[in-house]
């Protein structure tokens, strides 16, 4: 089957124009000015892309698709992430993560559950690990889950400034992140070290001395949770300013926003208004894991739960309220996240690509339809191809 998308304004997501896309065998095959299809061609669908933006499929690099521990106690334990749900996001790629609860939550369930999204139609990966170093494998060492599992293109979501890390310090911080770097150079991956950033006042410190004082380059870290507050938000700014990239969360509770708390939507334009490259954000969604609030001796006050569908939320919002231009908003969770996880075939419209597409309505930005290894996941009628055991 040959599926042509007519007459539709694509965002490369730099801006390229009214054009038609054919996509064949899950693959962009082409980007044109006019396609001219045969009206006895049987075995071509055609998808009427008139008053619609078509986009990348949305890259999700940090969700917690087995779900995650509670910090609440074992009744707060968050539930696995169903496929509508992150079909329903536009999410077409993501990035599986254990988090705080590496003992009921473990990596080879995390495998599983990565393994059962790609069957059902999207693309995952999965990083290696927890909150927790040293760092808990599969094969016994982080190089070796970077080169003998496909799944594994990194470490995370490693803790620091954070009463529930693990307390690492700096040395056996920095092991880790050189571990990763080899086992990403051997296996052809990134190797990215993915990096839970609490409110501890070491803020991003390790960081900055491992990009000073070690010859491993910032392209290896990603830290997320940056908005999470004021002052984090600051180190995390100057953190880009020497090279460094970032990750903003865009789940958040509305009602509970910590002291200079950020919505990431705020953030990108205040990053882009102090001239931050907008190629070195990225947002996440932290999707199903636990949203926690902690009181003044750090005891659990109450616990929320992430959702997938804030990470097109918060490009939406930045787009329609910040005023952020299109092609820079949509890229924190296209091109970006493709490129520093160094996953060639993602994150573009271009021919050769993955054929992971959302369509736009043109009037308020709201997602129409979602594609996914060139099938069509969702239309607007909200019609889904469910997850096997989906009710």
């Amino acid at each position: 089957m040959i599926t042509v998308i007519k007459n539709v304004d694509v965002y490369s997501p730099a801006p390229l124009g009214i054009k038609d896309v054919v996509i064949t065998g899950g693959v962009i095959e082409g980007v044109y000015e006019n396609v001219d299809i045969p009206n006895n061609f049987v075995d071509i669908f055609v998808i009427d892309g008139s008053n619609k933006v078509l986009v990348p499929g949305f890259m999700d690099c940090h969700v917690h698709i087995m779900g995650g521990g509670g910090e609440g106690g074992f009744k707060t334990r968050t539930p696995e992430l169903p496929f509508s749900e992150i079909v329903r996001a536009g999410i077409t790629t993501l990035v599986g993560c254990v988090g705080t609860d590496d003992v009921c939550r473990n990596m080879v369930s995390l495998l599983a559950k990565a393994h059962a999204l790609d069957e059902e139609g999207i693309t995952t990966y999965c990083y290696t690990g927890s909150y927790q170093i040293p760092v808990k494998t599969v094969t016994q060492n982080i190089k070796g889950d970077l080169m003998l599992l496909d799944k594994v293109i990194g470490v995370g979501e490693v803790a620091i400034s954070d009463h529930r890390s693990s307390q690492p310090t700096y040395d056996q911080f920095v092991n880790v992140v050189a571990e990763s770097r080899v086992g990403g150079l051997l296996s052809g991956k990134a190797g990215i070290v993915n990096i839970h950033l609490g409110d501890g006042t070491r803020k991003l410190d390790y960081l900055f001395r491992l990009i000073e004082q070690t010859e491993i380059h910032p392209h290896q870290l990603l830290p997320t949770h940056i908005n999470r507050n004021g002052e984090l938000f600051k180190d995390g700014i100057r953190y880009v300013q020497k090279g460094g990239y970032i990750d903003l969360t865009t789940s958040f509770d509305a009602n509970n926003m910590a002291k200079g708390e950020l919505t990431p939507s705020k953030g990108l334009k205040i990053a882009l208004d102090q001239g931050l490259p907008d190629d070195h954000i990225t947002f996440s969604s932290d999707g199903n894991g636990s949203l926690p609030l902690f009181d003044e001796e750090t005891g659990t006050t109450e616990v929320g739960m992430c959702s997938v569908s804030s990470l097109y939320s918060e490009v939406r919002n930045a787009i329609l309220q910040e005023k952020i231009p299109f092609e820079r908003a949509i890229k924190v969770i296209t091109s970006n996240v493709a490129d520093i996880l160094k996953l060639p075939t993602k994150g573009r419209v271009e021919a050769g690509k993955d054929a992971d597409l959302v369509l736009l309505d043109r009037e308020g930005l709201d997602i129409d339809t979602v594609i996914a290894k060139g099938k069509v996941l969702m239309d607007k009628k909200n019609i889904i191809v469910k997850g096997t055991f989906e009710k």
